[in-house]
């Protein structure tokens, strides 16, 4: 890949270091800025997540994955391994770089990394990133079964289950096909 200066510009996708907390908590931070006025008022912090809760995140198992450019992480994904199924968590690219396909690499890396069905949760007025999950072939679980799966499968306050959607891929909704997956309007 190529720079606009024309210099090389070396990319790598890779698993998250004890050592790239700070950028791993600035990306986060940063990138879940798109959030806020979209998602309701008592569901935002400021930090969103703070160095405390990400520590407890990375406690509870959740592994990051990175997307670097020349060294810098540009982008960070979490992959959670619970009961049956592997959780999409904390998807986040830095604001300066977001739309460059740096999200869409991670979340492909991360499909072929998984060994179980995947499902991931988001706010349901971020539509920008229910358009980015389908597009990359997950699909929304029915509003009945997503406050089930949310119980089951995540830690997240009631506030968060209410207004939050749950989306699988096509093995979890293969395998489950009493739980209707369906395509957002």
């Amino acid at each position: 890949m190529a720079r606009q200066d024309g210099s090389a510009q070396f990319t790598r996708i890779r698993r998250c270091r004890d050592e790239d907390f700070e950028q791993l908590w600035a990306i986060v931070n940063d990138g879940s800025s798109i959030y806020r006025g979209v998602i309701p008022d008592d569901c935002w912090a400021e930090p969103y997540m703070s160095t405390e809760e990400l520590r407890q995140e990375l406690a509870a198992g959740v592994q990051f994955w990175g997307c670097e450019t020349n060294g810098t992480l540009q982008g960070v994904m979490g992959l959670q391994s619970v009961q049956d199924v592997t959780l999409i968590r904390h998807a986040y690219v830095h604001t300066s770089v977001q739309r460059q396909g740096i999200g869409a690499s991670l979340l492909c890396h991360l499909r072929r990394v998984a060994k179980t069905p995947m499902l991931i949760g988001t706010w349901a007025d971020a539509h920008w990133a229910l358009r980015f999950y389908e597009k990359h072939g997950f699909r929304l679980v029915e509003r009945e079964q997503k406050d089930n799966l949310l119980r089951r499968y995540w830690s997240v306050p009631l506030r968060q289950i209410e207004v939050s959607v749950v989306l699988a891929d096509g093995t979890w909704c293969d395998l489950n096909r009493r739980m209707r997956c369906v395509v957002s309007p």
